[in-house]
């Protein structure tokens, strides 16, 4: 880091040139008043040798940053210069921000910025030249179909490199639901340019996923070949297939879930591309045609899903995405296929498999009816003390044994936005605070990689558990003691058992294992959580 006096008219000079200047990942940082010091922050991989890289400042000012050039050109970046103002960028810092919004001693918005991150981590495909996670690059350039479809993008499933559309899809489906509800707490951040560009990744994936209107890739990477791998994504070597929905290959729980991952993104879209958001629309009311026309369970076809995310049915999903298509439409043949396919009754949970408790919190918010909140009160007594979801010593809500945070998150993200509809609102936000902050550190410990007090430090995974190259990446970095090589920021990691005991290591998949389905209603109820402090 290097800090220079210049003057007012010098500072639009110096940032002219740097847009000229060949320097693939250049940030700049200025304070917000341009009378002070420039801050230049160069990254290690250092292009101008004359600069010597420092540590970062570290003082009581806050940092703004602006990219060296906008890698997704049609997402404005900047209003006009205004020395005083805030600027948005698609740059997240993770030593130069001072983060303001504190709440119980737990800082949202840093929590926020780096489980972007983790997402960042996991893209798969061409990346953009400037970027935040400088150790990955790169990979699975060409992944394709059958026919040769260009299939690349998209996120890396966990700590290995599947593309499960399944899981990627609710995945996406809850980040967008919780940018759409929950925008304030982006806003409060500085983060709206990052969750759009975030979600865009996956939700662009989808669409090259679905080259005709009634055929879908639903899985890139056979997960018996991938599993024997250990090593860096830019360096795989071995044949990645696309796997091919069809009328006789049916699919209406991953097909549908990606209608809804679409239509969802078409109602964030809207107000920032709406050429953009008109695409993601067509695409979903298409994929929920496939969806309901020709209805089957795809791990009933994709026999090598099975192992890993086997699905228990389709109706939900048709729902689910019937639910979303109602919110972007208006139309009414929507809301009647999702009343259609509603189950009634409490929901297990919120998760990659099951979006019951999903739809009936979003048709509880477009309809009002009376039977969508009792469902809603039913399932959240289910998950209050006192109800059938079992409790840790320390107060963790314990579903599962297997990435058991996930579950408990996402139904946090759930209370939350059920209080939004204005249902019991202060308790359901209390019970969500409750369980967010164990994740954070009440338990004695973060889950969180990169943040707070004893954060884990071995997730399983792959690629940060490597070393950089030319050294080379293999079974045995899975195998060596001590902390992973890069720091995963923000990932959160399966967590404890229903004792509240807890590894860090990275060869106990079921607890240190990271996906993007563990983040995902984490995330928006952290988003959620701006919300909560205004309604206490």
């Amino acid at each position: 880091m290097v800090e220079q006096s210049v003057s007012k008219f010098v500072v639009p000079l110096l940032l002219i040139l740097s847009m000229l200047m060949p320097i693939h990942d250049s940030i700049f940082l200025i304070r917000p008043f341009l009378k002070g010091p420039l801050t230049i922050e160069v990254p290690k991989h250092n292009f101008w040798p004359f600069i010597p890289v420092v540590p970062p400042i570290q003082d009581n000012k806050t940092y703004y940053s602006i990219p060296r050039h906008n890698f997704w050109p049609f997402i404005p970046i900047v209003a006009p210069f205004d020395p005083n103002a805030s600027i948005t960028t698609p740059s997240i810092p993770t030593s130069t921000i001072v983060w303001t919004d504190n709440d119980g001693g737990y800082d949202y918005s840093e929590v926020l910025g780096k489980s972007l991150l983790f997402y960042e981590a996991q893209r798969s495909g061409r990346l953009p030249l400037a970027r935040n996670i400088a150790w990955r690059g790169d990979s699975a350039t060409d992944d394709q179909g059958i026919f040769g479809e260009d299939l690349s993008g998209g996120w890396y499933d966990a700590g290995d490199y599947v593309k499960f559309g399944l899981p990627m899809a609710g995945a996406t489906t809850l980040l967008v639901w919780g940018l759409v509800e929950f925008k304030s707490g982006y806003e409060a951040a500085g983060l709206v340019a990052n969750i759009y560009d975030s979600v865009l990744w996956p939700l662009t994936y989808f669409m090259k996923a679905h080259p005709t209107k009634f055929e879908f890739y639903a899985q890139v990477g056979d997960p018996y070949v991938d599993h024997t791998y250990w090593g860096r994504p830019e360096d795989m070597k071995m044949y990645r297939p696309g796997y091919r929905l069809s009328p006789e290959r049916p699919g209406s729980d991953v097909i549908g879930e990606t209608a809804a991952a679409l239509a969802a993104g078409a109602v964030a879209f809207k107000s920032r591309d709406s050429s953009l958001a008109l695409q993601m629309l067509k695409h979903a009311e298409e994929l929920f045609e496939f969806a309901e026309t020709y209805q089957g369970k795809y791990s009933d076809v994709l026999t090598n899903a099975q192992e890993f995310y086997p699905s228990n049915g389709y109706e939900d999903e048709l729902c689910w995405a019937a639910a979303w298509l109602y919110r972007a439409t208006g139309h009414k043949k929507y809301l009647k296929a999702a009343e259609r396919y509603y189950g009634r009754g409490s929901a297990w949970a919120l998760s990659w498999d099951e979006k019951r408790a999903g739809s009936m919190v979003l048709l509880y918010t477009l309809t009002k009816q009376d039977q969508y909140k009792e469902d809603i009160e039913s399932t959240m007594k289910d998950w209050m003390p006192g109800g059938s979801v079992q409790y840790t010593p320390k107060g963790l809500a314990y579903r599962s044994r297997w990435g058991s945070l996930r579950y408990t998150a996402n139904m946090a993200m759930f209370a939350l936005m059920s209080a939004n509809a204005g249902i019991n609102p202060t308790r359901y936000r209390i019970w969500a605070r409750k369980q967010i902050h164990y994740m954070l550190g009440d338990s004695g410990r973060s889950y969180v990689v990169g943040f707070g007090v004893n954060p884990p430090t071995q997730p399983h995974h792959a690629s940060s558990s490597c070393n950089p190259p030319p050294r080379p990446c293999t079974w045995a970095d899975f195998y060596k003691n001590g902390p992973n090589t890069h720091i995963l920021y923000g990932a959160l990691v399966g967590g404890p058992d229903k004792n509240d005991d807890f590894i860090d290591d990275r060869a106990n998949y079921v607890r240190s294992e990271v996906t993007c389905d563990y983040n995902s209603g984490f995330q928006s109820a952290i988003a959620g959580k701006t919300l909560s402090i205004d309604h206490k």
